[in-house]
């Protein structure tokens, strides 16, 4: 074996396992958004909430400053940390309050739009150039969230429009993720954007606190707690070892997760509609991953000094 073939099969092996982990961490997801939604209705939201983040910064606390100890906490931008950490609450909020009163499939596959709002937003507020075939995958994967949601039919109700709430706050969360990352340590992103969820929801915790006397719904936060512990770490790990763009098209796995735990726990199929727009949301997803891969892979290599 020639030594760039030998470079190239390393390089291959991480990609698939790339590929694999946030595959895994999309499966992490499906199973935290539907134990979510399974306890909705004898658990507080906020309390939920609490639990899901306290559980998550005290874990990650524990792993993470033996290892690297204090110097882990510092940053030079402190208030990008903690208006990070405020998104993501909000997103995590919305994420509650919709699993309640939707099915996970359909929840999933709207949320699923968050990268065509994202390139919205860049063109919008970051004015960033954004060509003819982008705009119409934006408008593809916003035609199909309307099929799913179907304003004026039936199926219709406010809550539908909840989603829709996350899939903004999540954009700006990725916006200023991206903008973190180009100085910030993502150990120490994850591990502010943790204890600021935690911190502030301490703050409500009081008002939201119930006895829940069934073991069952202690072992089923405890779940919640690992599944969003474990499938953040992982898809970390994911993005170490392949570029965002390739793992990207991956990303649409967490709707057929969905929809497979939505139909073994509450036995909820989709309907034909809903079933076409997670479709058209999945390809439409895909497609602008496939796109900045072939944008990036086209692009010029930066001259040698």
């Amino acid at each position: 074996m020639t030594a760039a073939a030998a470079g190239v099969a390393p390089r291959s092996q991480r990609i698939l396992a790339g590929i694999a982990m946030v595959v895994g961490a999309c499966a992490c997801f499906s199973i935290l958004d539907t134990t979510t939604k399974y306890i909705s209705a004898a658990v507080p939201l906020l309390m939920a909430l609490w639990f899901r983040y306290a559980f998550q910064a005290i874990a990650t606390t524990l792993v993470v400053l033996p290892m690297r100890g204090a110097s882990v906490l510092r940053t030079r931008h402190p208030r990008f940390h903690c208006l990070r950490g405020v998104l993501l609450l909000a997103s995590s909020l919305f994420a509650f309050a919709s699993l309640k009163h939707m099915p996970v499939g359909e929840f999933t596959a709207i949320v699923s739009i968050s990268p065509l709002a994202i390139t919205v937003l860049a063109a919008t507020v970051l004015k960033e150039k954004v060509s003819l075939l982008r705009w119409l995958l934006v408008v593809g994967g916003f035609a199909g969230t309307l099929v799913i949601i179907r304003p004026g039919g039936a199926a219709f109700n406010w809550a539908t429009l909840l989603p829709l709430c996350l899939v903004v706050t999540h954009a700006w969360f990725q916006l200023l993720t991206s903008k973190l990352a180009r100085t910030e340590d993502p150990v120490t992103m994850h591990l502010y954007t943790g204890w600021v969820g935690t911190l502030i929801a301490s703050l409500a915790l009081p008002f939201a606190w119930t006895d829940l006397g069934a073991s069952w719904l202690w072992l089923a936060l405890g779940l919640m707690g690992v599944m969003a512990t474990v499938g953040h770490f992982v898809l970390i790990l994911a993005y170490q070892r392949a570029p965002a763009s390739t793992l990207a098209p991956y990303l649409y796995s967490q709707i057929a997760f969905a929809m497979l735990a939505g139909w073994l726990v509450f036995s909820h199929v989709p309907d034909g509609w809903s079933l076409a727009g997670m479709a058209l949301i999945a390809m439409c997803g895909a497609g602008g991953g496939w796109l900045t891969l072939r944008e990036r892979r086209s692009a010029p290599e930066p001259s040698a000094a």
